[in-house]
């Protein structure tokens, strides 16, 4: 069920996604060289712990899960897409990083991810960078009521073709707003004009994950969460939480 939701819930989404900015911003600022992923994922929380705010993440199981999600962010290294487990391994220089996060405040949910270079950045790092936030800013240009989810998965997708990245079929964005995962499903992928009505009021997390080899073929390691590419090239993964509204696309999980 697609809930549409209220100008008072998208402000109360508003507050939660500036949370998860400010998570994302404190994380982003404290991973230098040297530095755990776990070290991260504490400093997460305490973002999350000091806004009141609790994270949707923690203890999350969906059906392929083997274990709960035992952490507030996911932390993917260099060719780890998403879900990556934050753990003891100590960020090196030119270093690919995504950081995946959500808090969930007085009921209502945000969720974004960022990508970034540690230390000195790889030209093709930087490229790959440029190109997922590209494909962000498409799809959420293309949330404008009276279009289609189709619109918002082909704006992804051309630019994602146009880089020469691959991106992981079974895996896109989503609906948000009570919960951090709500109908509908929305894919990185589609043919323009197609699928859901996007109409005011409607809330989405809108998320290309783009692999430079060209290949969408990934593997998930052992822990059952982190998936990686199969062909050893790099990923990134961009996020925002979007609202659907009569004067254009609102993000929600600004700082």
């Amino acid at each position: 069920m697609v809930e549409i939701k209220s100008a008072d819930a998208l402000d109360a989404m508003r507050e939660a996604g500036r949370v998860v900015a400010n998570a994302l911003a404190a994380t982003r600022e404290a991973a230098a060289v040297g530095v755990s992923l776990r070290e991260l994922d504490e400093v997460a929380r305490d973002v999350l712990r000091r806004a009141g705010a609790r994270s949707p993440f923690l203890g999350y199981r969906p059906s392929f899960a083997p274990v709960p999600f035992p952490a507030v962010i996911c932390a993917s290294v260099n060719d780890a897409v998403v879900h990556g487990i934050p753990g003891d391994y100590r960020l090196r220089d030119g270093d690919l990083l995504s950081v995946d996060c959500g808090a969930e405040l007085d009921g209502w949910t945000g969720d974004a991810a960022i990508t970034f270079c540690v230390g000195a950045p790889r030209p093709a790092d930087t490229a790959l960078v440029s190109a997922a936030r590209r494909a962000l800013d498409a799809g959420i240009a293309a949330a404008t009521a009276g279009n289609r989810l189709g619109d918002i998965a082909h704006a992804i997708g051309t630019v994602a073709r146009a880089a020469r990245c691959g991106m992981p079929a079974d895996f896109g964005g989503h609906g948000i707003g009570r919960r951090m995962h709500e109908d509908p499903h929305v894919p990185n992928q589609g043919r323009p004009g197609r699928g859901f009505p996007l109409r005011p009021g409607l809330t989405l997390a809108i998320e290309p994950m783009l692999m430079a080899g060209g290949s969408g073929a990934y593997r998930v390691d052992p822990d059952g969460w982190t998936l990686r590419t199969v062909d050893g090239s790099r990923a990134a993964h961009m996020e925002h939480t979007i609202a659907v509204t009569e004067e254009g696309p609102r993000v929600l999980t600004l700082p």
